[in-house]
Parts: C-alpha cells; structure tokens; sequence
C-alpha cells in the first residue's frame, strides 16, 4: 500500500484503489475476487495480486489473467510480495495476459533504469500505449542480450559468415573455409571483448581546469540571520525536498523553521501547516495537521512507525516520511480547503 501510495494510487480513495475488487466477468469464477484494482478516470488499468512476503510471486497467476483477459481496458497485470514486483500486458494476443512480466523489480536491490521505468506506472503519468511501448522495449532489449551473450560465448557457423562478410575476405565463404577459420573468430572475440572491457576501465581523461567549489547550501545547517536560535538543519531541508516529492508541489510548500519545530506551510499561511517535524531530540518525530483517527494510526503502524500518546508519529529518518505518503495528501487537501479555516460567526 505504501507503494501504491507513491506511485499516486492512494489506497484511501476508493476513485483511485478498490480492495478484494469482484466482477460479473465472463471466464471469471464466482467468488474469485483479485486483490487491488487501480482505476484511471473511472476505469480499471491495472489489476494487483498481492502474495505474502515470504512467497516467492509466480511469473504467471491463472486467477489473475481471468480477471486481465476479460477486461479490455486494463493495462497491466501485477504480481507481488510487497518486495518483487512482477508486470505483466498484452503483447503477445490483444487481451491475453501474457505468460513471462515484461518488468520485474526487487525494491531492495534494483537500478537506477528499473526505478526510472516505474515514473510511467504513476497515476498522473499513466498512458496506456506508452507502457505496451515500454513492454515492448524491454522484451527485445531482453532477446536481444540474450542472443548476443549466447552468439558470442558459442560461436556458430552463422556468426562466423556474418563476421567473414564484413571483413572484405577475398574468398568464397564455403562450409569447409567457415569452419577452417571458426577458431580464429573465437579468438577475434575474445580478444576484441578483453581489450574493449580493458579499455573501458583505463581511459584517462585530461583533467579540466579546477573551478572554485561551490557550496551546496543543502548540505549544510544554516543559522538564521536574525536569531541564531533558529538553525535549519540539513535533516528538515531533506524533509521539504521530501514532501515536495510526495505532493509533486514546489512554490506552493513553504519552509517556516522555528526555535521548536519547523513547520511546512501550504502557500506560506502560518495556519495551514501540513506538517511540523521536530529533529532536536533523540527520536525525531511529526505532527500532522489532521488528528489522527484510529484508521490512521493503525496505518501508521502497519508501515512500521510509532505514535506517540500526543499523536506525534517518530521517524528515525526524513525517508521515513515516503511510507505515510498517502496521510500527507491528505493533510494538504486538509489545507487546500478554505472551509476548514473560516470563523465561525456567533450568530451562527
């Protein structure tokens, strides 16, 4: 859920994210009911079966390919233990689940293309034709290594005419000449991959003139110039960039430190603070603007945090803050509304 939350599926709003989600479908059982439906402008795009964490997803979920083959408007098929995250489409036949994921993603040990790849999955992002594009790339960037990395540790007659023809050789390029110089490509190769791989890793490129160093002013604490009591540290700067990153907001998120806290506001208004992080004490910790319900807290424990007695939620981290993504939106609707900020008049 945490995951969705970032990809902007929150799993609060029933327009975006329906649990146990179930269908009069032809060719689907009854009963059968697939776990989370991701919807798009009122549509389901995507379907997610969820596995526990010590269940190794399957490439291929019968169950949920009912569900993907009888509806034409989804997308995406997923498959998941919360840490592997298998993607499944179409390319194969129209509205057929295909057999193997055209993306599969481990959480704790991806690359940085992998977690670039996901920004397509986002809900503000999510096209259709360019994620089958996405599928197709990456199943012929996957056949084309593979075919490469098997061409050139098993040299084969193909391969080695192929080589023979672009070398300009004076010969005819007969059966019994092919196999008389096979060895000889075997060497070419691997000399030719050797020096490539040496050359790789020994250019030396001319040094460039030093140039004063800069100072990354987010690196640094910075002391305010009025009151040196007030020190914004580098940890509530990581904060701001944070929550910018949630709430895909910049000049509407403003950073407001304090003696005591440092406050987050919403278009710079004192009142409309969507978050207030204390980091001066042995267990940092965050108060939000909206007072946590019981719903809340439970979620809030299940990502792995704790609340305080006074409602403070500790984060050993600014990272931390990635796990109550879906809270965090909600504090700032909270602020976006003018009717939660209005006097009440006595007469009233």
């Amino acid at each position: 859920m945490p995951f969705l939350d970032i990809l902007g599926f929150s799993a609060y709003d029933p327009t975006k994210v329906l649990a146990e989600y179930s269908a009069d479908l032809p060719g689907v059982k009854a009963q059968e009911r697939v776990d989370y439906a991701l919807f798009c402008h009122g549509s389901p795009v995507m379907f997610v079966e969820a596995k526990a964490y010590s269940v190794q997803p399957e490439n291929h979920s019968p169950q949920l390919a009912r569900y993907f083959n009888s509806m034409p408007e989804v997308t995406v098929g997923v498959i998941t233990n919360g840490r592997k995250w298998k993607f499944f489409t179409d390319l194969e036949n129209k509205n057929v689940m295909d057999e193997k994921p055209f993306l599969t993603i481990d959480l704790l040990a991806s690359n940085d293309s992998e977690l670039i790849q996901l920004y397509q999955f986002r809900h503000d992002q999510f096209e259709p034709e360019k994620l089958r594009s996405l599928a197709e790339e990456n199943t012929y960037f996957t056949a084309f290594s593979s075919v490469i990395r098997s061409s050139l540790r098993n040299i084969d007659i193909d391969f080695v005419r192929f080589v023979a023809s672009k070398s300009s050789i004076s010969r005819q390029l007969t059966i019994k000449f092919l196999e008389s110089i096979t060895p000889i490509v075997k060497q070419a190769v691997e000399k030719t991959v050797s020096d490539m791989v040496v050359s790789g890793l020994s250019v030396v490129e001319e040094p460039e003139p030093e140039e004063p160093e800069e100072i990354n002013l987010d690196e640094v604490d910075e002391v305010h110039p009025d009151n040196p009591k007030i020190i914004t540290t580098v940890e509530e700067k990581r904060v701001y960039t944070i929550l910018k990153e949630i709430l895909d907001i910049d000049d509407d998120l403003v950073l407001k430190d304090t003696e005591t806290y440092c406050a987050y506001l919403y278009e710079g208004k004192t009142n409309r603070w969507v978050l207030r992080y204390r980091g001066d004490k042995k267990n940092p910790d965050v108060e939000l603007i909206l007072k946590l319900a019981d719903e809340m807290i439970s979620e809030i424990k299940r990502a792995g945090l704790e609340v305080t007695q006074s409602g403070r939620i500790i984060i050993h981290k600014p990272e931390d803050l990635y796990r109550i993504s879906g809270l965090i939106f909600d504090c700032l609707n909270y602020c976006k509304d003018d009717d939660n900020f209005r006097v009440a008049r006595k007469d009233d």
